[in-house]
């Protein structure tokens, strides 16, 4: 047998026993003196050890190294996990997104865009309602034009000024505009405008659930979403 085995051996003997009784501080110290190379064999323990230096407050290279590879490792873990999500959350909204095309593209006119629109938005995106309102002189037998002079367009004027989403709760005039008898239910909404050279108008996605669409969201993914829709409205209307 040779004496690297026979060493190792002992170790491992030493540990054993060393493991049946409780330690204490000084075993611990013993067992280490006795066995300098330990770490040699269990570095993985580095990093989770603080060592003072016997210097007091001068800190040796090596120390200041470790600290450093501690404090990158952290970093890095932290870096990698918000990658993570952020790839989760594109790929949800790429998968959205997809759905969304494809009940535009299975519309053949105005009435089915709305009937797709409410079916992928309940399906995918966790709403409970949606209102589409095109800006169009109107001859009253169409829910989905307002004429261009309607008094009930002010309230949508920021959005439509701007071309910009706005997300929160609806002020009551908005509620009673777009959703009717059901303005109270709806505690937080998109308000998603589509300001386009051959269309103008808007969609408004609401929720039961005050903290489903909020201020702080942001509005990339609904100005896309407005592309798409006021795209293929444009495309349907051409049509008529």
């Amino acid at each position: 047998m040779s004496n690297e085995k026979q060493a190792l051996e002992q170790v491992e003997t030493e540990m054993n026993n060393a493991l049946k009784a409780e330690l204490n501080s000084e075993q611990v110290e013993s067992y280490l003196q006795k066995h300098p190379e330990f770490f040699h064999h269990h570095l993985a323990l580095l990093a989770n050890l603080s060592i003072p230096h016997p210097s007091g407050n001068a800190v040796s290279l090596v120390s200041k190294q470790l600290e450093l590879f501690r404090s990158k490792h952290h970093e890095l873990e932290s870096q990698l996990n918000t990658l993570i999500d952020i790839a989760r959350e594109n790929d949800t909204s790429f998968n959205r997104m997809h759905e969304l095309t494809l009940a535009l593209m299975e519309a053949r006119n105005i009435e089915e865009v709305t009937v797709n629109l409410k079916k992928v938005f309940a399906d995918c995106f966790l709403t409970d309602f949606v209102v589409l309102r095109v800006i169009k002189e109107n001859d009253g037998k169409s829910p989905f034009f307002i004429n261009p002079d309607d008094d009930c367009l002010q309230n949508f004027r920021d959005e439509l000024a701007s071309n910009k989403s706005t997300c929160g709760r609806p002020t009551l005039a908005q509620a009673k505009f777009l959703f009717a008898e059901q303005a109270l239910e709806v505690k937080s909404c998109a308000i998603i405008p589509m300001v386009f050279t051959k269309l103008e108008g808007f969609v408004v996605i609401g929720s039961k659930d005050e903290s489903r669409f909020h201020y702080g969201m942001g509005d990339l993914f609904l100005t896309q979403m407005s592309e798409v829709i006021g795209t293929r409205l444009i495309s349907l209307l051409e049509k008529k």
